[in-house]
């Protein structure tokens, strides 16, 4: 597999502005000189592993902030806004997007606004007349997109917040967090009651009442009542958050609000230092971890792909849940594998098979399209309503990593690690395999041949 040449210029820059050197100071700590490391900035030349590593022995920066972050999430946004068919030319290389993507971020993410405007454009034509008519129409993203993309360009971890959810575990040293949240409730006033006829979550401020249902899993309760605790005891910190945030929308604000509420109770139910020290000493296991915390596996799982603290990362994970019909409901990766922004995943993923076995870890050795190799895991998620007649949510659940860190989970013990690598994609309009017998439309790369004589899986050839 070809060496991918690294360049992090808007990084560098970053890094520099945030320790106030100036490009002279900068060179001489990393013992380069003032033309390589402008050239560096400008992404002119990539950036050294002797660099590299004096930014890690004389800084103490994790280099991992070099690799996987904006640019290659941008890079793939990118490059599935091109598969629209609104751009028949030719698609820029590859290279040319990762350029974009380093040397001029704001630009990609306004070129990403515009298509998603078209988008919402083109499936609102039903009633565009309408909209069109109004003196106050415009065309934003909805609130939940723009909560979604909010999440997703800040890695996932939010690290305010999750240090505060770390501390008030910690608060709970003596006794469960379940019970320094029902006497924080008490001291507040607040009466807490489990009923069978309450939502999953209800609370009344006038009568400072908090219900649960009682017919919640232990790890859902928990959740919603850390949840509560967030709402309660930590509203200035997610108001400032939001306030940073900017959301366009006082919807997307509200929504953005319970997804920071969550954060917090998904950090508190497993507090950064203790879940990170549990999971390289259970290699990962997350049948133990759900079994050490009180937590779900869908909660372990998610949580794994938020490790991200800077000077304290672990594993680089990527996690996503898929419903019945194969669409993301959730996604994060903070590996270079990123997930198409519409629409559903690779059916080739194991993922999708987690439904025929339920119950059971499935495991893949996957290879994508760029030669990046990963050891992933499925498995499926039932969230019963406690009830006979109730329906049942069914979920499957994908996390995986890098196979140079599979070692360090249970989960790669009798897997033939230098094997064979099954090929997976991202979405068909980008990936560029060309003998793939799951796919559904032509790749955006690539010219196709029709031969009205012969018929293979594919009804064309790929160039």
């Amino acid at each position: 597999m070809p060496v991918q040449k690294l360049y992090a210029g808007v990084k560098l820059r970053e890094i520099r502005g945030r320790l106030g050197l100036t490009q002279r100071a900068f060179a001489d700590k990393l013992t380069v000189s003032l033309p390589y490391l402008n050239q560096m900035e400008n992404n002119h030349r990539p950036v050294s592993a002797a660099v590299v590593l004096a930014l890690a022995q004389e800084f103490g920066l994790d280099v991992t902030e070099l690799t996987v972050g904006e640019s290659e999430r941008l890079v793939t946004d990118m490059r599935e806004a091109l598969a629209d068919p609104v751009f028949p030319a030719a698609t820029p290389p590859l290279a040319d997007l990762r350029l974009a993507a380093s040397n001029a971020p704001a630009l990609a993410r306004a070129f990403l606004d515009l298509h998603r405007a078209y988008r919402q454009t083109h499936e609102r034509l039903a009633s565009l007349d309408e909209a069109l008519g109004r003196e106050d129409a415009t065309l934003k993203p909805s609130p939940w997109e723009e909560v979604r993309d909010f999440f997703h360009y800040c890695d996932n971890y939010l690290d305010a917040v999750d240090r505060a959810a770390e501390h008030f575990a910690a608060s709970s040293a003596s006794k469960t967090i379940e019970s320094t949240a029902q006497d924080l409730l008490r001291r507040a006033g607040i009466s807490l009651h489990f009923s069978d006829k309450s939502p999953l979550r209800h609370y009344d401020p006038a009568a400072r009442r908090l219900d649960i249902s009682a017919r919640a899993s232990g790890p859902s309760q928990r959740f919603q009542l850390l949840h509560q605790i967030a709402l309660l005891t930590q509203n200035d910190l997610l108001e400032a958050t939001l306030d940073l945030a900017r959301f366009s929308t006082p919807e997307a604000r509200d929504i953005a609000k319970i997804g920071l509420a969550n954060y917090f109770a998904g950090a508190a139910l497993l507090p950064y230092r203790a879940f990170q020290a549990a999971a390289l000493d259970t290699r990962h296991d997350l049948e133990r971890l759900a079994d050490l915390f009180g937590a779900s596996l869908e909660q372990v799982a998610h949580r794994l792909s938020t490790l991200q603290r800077p000077g304290a990362k672990g594993i680089p994970f990527f996690f996503v849940r898929v419903d019945q019909a194969g669409t993301i409901t959730k996604r994060h990766s903070a590996t270079r594998l990123q997930f198409a922004r519409f629409g559903g995943a690779c059916p080739l993923w194991n993922v999708h098979r987690a439904f025929e076995t339920p119950g059971q870890f499935l495991r893949q050795l996957a290879e994508t399209p760029d030669g990046v190799r990963y050891l992933c895991l499925a498995r499926d998620v039932s969230k019963p309503a406690g009830a006979f007649l109730a329906p049942v949510r069914r979920y499957a659940i994908g996390l995986g990593c890098e196979v140079q860190h599979a070692a360090q989970l249970v989960y790669s013990d009798g897997l033939d690690l230098k094997g064979r690598f099954e090929p997976i994609g991202i979405s068909c309009r980008i990936c560029e395999r060309t003998n793939c017998h799951q796919r559904s439309v032509p790749p955006l790369e690539g010219r196709l041949s029709v031969n009205p004589n012969s018929r293979d899986v594919l009804p064309y050839e790929i160039g």
